[in-house]
């Protein structure tokens, strides 16, 4: 397709909705831009974020060329609206996925507009484009309504209280409304039952209150509430409600920096930011999300029969293994980034680090949650010995690496914490286990990492062994209890990421100029969590000063509507798949560990 991208909005210029089955992004002009259909990791059926209106859009706004354009959620709910401000009108168009009375409820995409004051015209156009805007799709009128298909896709219908018209396979309304009417369009599968009369109005309260429900059992009471609330409620719209499983992120193909090839698929779970979630919904009282993952996850870890699984890095929520990469070459990308691929090859990959998120997170859910069942015990013990014989192995560490394997200090360190919450569980629950080996173990991680990750003539740790850079991963040393916040080696390397990898209080994860190991060309923005990891760790070195003002400087990069991507660029807009779960899980651990050291309170929520 043609290059179109300035048409295209900035990926900080959009807000998100969803019912925890699928997801859209709506631009602050008032389109849905990108939407995948029916599941969160189903082929697109609208896509002009990554290339034009051609590859699918759902445009809804009024004729005000001259307004001001704001985008809110209604307090405490992931439902959006857009506004329009100007001399002669006010408008206002809600959009939402409405939270079904079934898990198996296709979803459904609800827009009304209504005019608040004055008098405009407001122009629709809904062209839905299946597969990723690979399968020729025909709409046709069908009564009040007009009908999207494709061949080998599934049929999707839009209804509408206005009159509805077929130009060039998309559907199309035009009319005017004065102050305090309003107008509504139902996107989904054919025969829907909440398509008629009525249901709609039923459709928002019921939403409305979902969330509020669910965010009210949020036990945070400090500083910056609305901005962790705001975390809080896209990692739950990031949670299968079916399978329990967590989402990286919404979006696939977004660019990690303009123009360049890292552009990937997020719309899967990944065992590390998974675990990491468990910790931010556990902190906030949510115990049942914490839960539902661990269930979701011991499908994965053993068979039906019971019988131990390997462990990938990564699932699709439905538990499928393997998520072969696919390039989209008929799409322009954002802002010309291409390739544009669906799928991700680093399930193959090795990662040793998923080991220690993994029993971190089994750790922490017997702690505070559920308590671990004796199959569940087994399960952890052969994990763990599995840990003993494969941790002093290369591997290809956090980032996902696409060049050569290495030593890497934070697959060291997490195989580390893998062994230390087993032997702990162990203890707490008086389960049995080999503690010898496994002691033995973790002394000797330990050992090695203070051996051969430390570099005495550079008075830092180092990313992996035989190298002499740094690595923003580096910052969970401390947040996961291997060092000590104050210890003053840790310091030395924390003053040493300070001079290297932070720039205006973000945080790069590795500089390409000191080690060209990720085998990518370019070069990519800085790392929204390694970011507020960076104030955790200034938090607990004691630090608090100058925490809060490097959270405070965080929270100014947030766009309006208090979302994140993966990504800054230099000027602080985003970069990457968006929103990011681990942007915001890592931001809720740093506000409520800094809350905590500004409000003097001793007794800290321990993992």
């Amino acid at each position: 397709m043609a290059d179109h991208s300035e048409r295209q909005s900035a990926i900080d210029a959009h807000g998100i909705i969803g019912d925890m089955r699928s997801a859209a992004l709506v631009n602050d002009k008032g389109s849905v831009d990108f939407f995948c259909w029916p599941e969160f990791d189903s082929p697109s059926i609208f896509c002009s974020l990554l290339d034009s209106p051609e590859a699918g859009i759902f445009q809804l706004a009024p004729d005000l060329p001259d307004a001001r354009r704001e985008q809110i959620y209604l307090p405490d709910t992931n439902v959006l609206q857009t506004r329009w401000l100007s001399d002669h009108a006010v408008v206002e168009v809600t959009d939402l996925l409405p939270i079904g009375d079934s898990e198996d409820d296709l979803p459904m995409l609800m827009r009304r507009v209504r005019v608040v004051s004055g008098q405009v015209t407001i122009r629709m156009r809904c062209a839905v484009h299946h597969d990723y805007a690979r399968a020729p799709t025909k709409a046709r009128a069908r009564d009040r309504s007009v009908c999207f298909e494709a061949t080998g896709q599934p049929a999707m219908q839009l209804c509408s209280d206005q009159p509805l018209r077929v130009e060039g396979h998309a559907a199309v309304a035009e009319f005017i409304l004065e102050q305090d009417q309003s107008a509504e369009f139902l996107l989904g599968g054919v025969d829907d039952a909440r398509f008629k009369e009525g249901a709609a109005a039923l459709c928002l309260e019921r939403t409305l209150k979902f969330w509020r429900d669910w965010i009210g059992q949020s036990n945070y009471r400090g500083r910056w509430r609305e901005m962790v609330n705001r975390s809080a409620l896209t990692l739950k719209l990031l949670t299968s409600r079916k399978h329990g499983a967590i989402l990286a992120a919404a979006t696939f193909g977004l660019p990690e920096t303009p123009g360049g090839e890292r552009n990937w698929d997020y719309r899967y779970t990944w065992i590390r930011d998974a675990s990491f979630t468990v910790y931010a919904f556990m902190r906030l009282g949510f115990v049942e999300e914490a839960n539902a993952y661990m269930r979701w996850l011991r499908g994965r870890v053993s068979d039906c029969r019971g019988k131990p699984m390997k462990l990938n890095i990564l699932y699709a929520i439905d538990g499928r293994q393997e998520l072969p990469e696919v390039e989209l070459p008929h799409l322009a990308g954002h802002g010309g980034a291409t390739p544009v691929r669906i799928g991700n090859q680093a399930y193959d990959q090795i990662q040793l680090d998923i080991f220690g998120e993994l029993l971190d997170a089994v750790y922490l859910v017997n702690k505070h949650g559920e308590a671990i069942s004796h199959e569940g015990w087994k399960h952890t013990v052969e994990v763990v010995d599995q840990v003993c014989e494969t941790w002093q192995q290369k591997d290809v560490g956090i980032w996902e690496m696409r060049g050569e394997q290495y030593h890497f200090l934070h697959s060291r360190l997490m195989c580390w914490v893998a062994v230390d919450r087993a032997i702990r569980l162990a203890s707490k629950r008086s389960l049995p286990a080999p503690f010898a080996r496994w002691d033995q173990t973790r002394k000797a991680i330990y050992t090695d990492i203070w051996s051969n990750f430390w570099n005495e003539e550079r008075g830092h740790f180092v990313q992996h062994i035989g190298g002499t850079g740094l690595d923003g991963s580096m910052l969970l040393m401390p947040l996961v209890r291997f060092v000590s916040a104050k210890d003053p080696r840790w310091i030395s390397t924390l003053e040493a990421i300070e001079k290297t990898l932070v720039r205006a209080g973000m945080v790069y994860r590795y500089r390409n100029d000191d080690s060209q190991i990720d085998g990518l060309p370019g070069t990519e923005g800085a790392f929204a969590a390694c970011s507020f990891w960076y104030v955790e760790c200034l938090a607990r070195a004691g630090q608090v000063e100058k925490a809060h003002l490097e959270f405070e400087q965080l929270l100014k990069y947030a766009n309006p509507l208090g979302l994140y991507a993966e990504e800054f660029d230099s000027h602080a807009r985003h970069l990457g798949n968006t929103p990011q779960a681990l942007t915001h899980l890592a931001l809720i651990s740093a506000a409520s560990f800094l809350n905590r050291k500004l409000s003097g309170e001793k007794n800290f929520w321990q993992p």
